[in-house]
């Protein structure tokens, strides 16, 4: 099975730390680097998790808050200067394009983009799709699922036991069909196994929503922010932000495999066991990243 490799690049919120960078994610699978979110430094961030920018495939952009963005014509400017031979995607909510063309004006985009506003499922292809929904916060803001589809497998041991040339009659076989062989029958069920389908889910500025257990339903990880403590709860719902405790609720009602909480405040930066046992009373899979840390499903 190809892992799915996410590498936190930014773990802070609006406030930078001296260990917490603002929010930057890379979601990396096969070919695929997908960053989610840019806030300034992200490309530095780079340099020292060892990793390229030119690879990256795809951005979405879950708002246009500075702490999210202000990364990106740094990392254009940069990516420009590596010959770039792609096309960069790039995902987000209502007003993306606007702000995209700003940038443009005030410093020259030299690499190839696509831009698209997004909303429900999108970018999708044999192996996996991503998926979008609005969130509650005070300007524009979505949610992102990366989902890997379920799978036939074809297991090794069968396929020796029946004795299957290397042929067209394994594709078939790996595409649910029945075969004949020698004049035989055998079925796919016989020879396949159904690897079943992954999911990751970031939620990053929102006030607690349904929209929010909706999009993170069945995650296998889900990334959520948790800027407040439960003693903050209604600072939180003015300014639109969830609690620790709230990011472990959408975990526990979505069914959601791990949580991992990010976008930490500067308010927790020596003391982040707080954000942590407030969110493991509600769901006990819960875990608090720093920068460069890196998961893999």
């Amino acid at each position: 099975m190809e892992k799915i490799k996410l590498t936190f690049l930014g773990t802070g919120n609006a406030i930078p730390t001296k260990k917490r960078n603002h929010t930057a994610m890379l979601l990396t699978y096969k070919d695929e680097n997908i960053l989610i979110d840019c806030g300034e430094g992200t490309q530095r961030q780079f340099r020292i998790a060892e990793l390229s920018p030119a690879k990256i495939t795809r951005i979405l952009i879950t708002h246009w808050h500075g702490d999210h963005v202000l990364g990106l014509p740094g990392l254009f400017q940069t990516i420009a200067m590596t010959e770039y031979q792609k096309t960069l995607k790039i995902y987000g909510p209502v007003g993306t394009k606007r702000f995209i063309e700003e940038l443009d004006k005030m410093n020259k985009i030299e690499i190839p983009l696509e831009v698209h506003e997004v909303q429900g499922k999108f970018a999708e292809n044999s192996e996996f799709y991503l998926e979008s929904i609005p969130m509650t916060h005070n300007c524009p803001t979505l949610a992102y699922s990366f989902v890997i589809k379920e799978k036939l497998r074809l297991e090794k041991s069968k396929i020796k036991k029946f004795k299957l040339p290397n042929s067209p009659l394994l594709k078939d076989l790996a595409q649910g069909k029945d075969i004949k062989l020698n004049g035989k029958t055998i079925k796919a069920s016989q020879v396949t196994y159904k690897e079943p389908a992954r999911k990751i889910t970031f939620i990053l500025d929102t006030r607690l929503n349904d929209n929010a257990i909706k999009i993170a339903a069945n995650s296998n990880l889900l990334v959520c922010e948790s800027s407040f403590s439960k003693k903050e709860e209604s600072q939180a719902r003015e300014y639109m932000h969830l609690t620790a405790e709230q990011a472990a609720q959408i975990a526990k009602h979505s069914k959601s495999k791990k949580l991992i909480l990010t976008h930490i405040s500067q308010r927790y930066e020596h003391i982040p066991k707080i954000i942590l046992n407030e969110a493991k009373k509600v769901f006990k899979n819960s875990q608090i990243v720093n920068d460069f840390d890196i998961i893999e499903i």
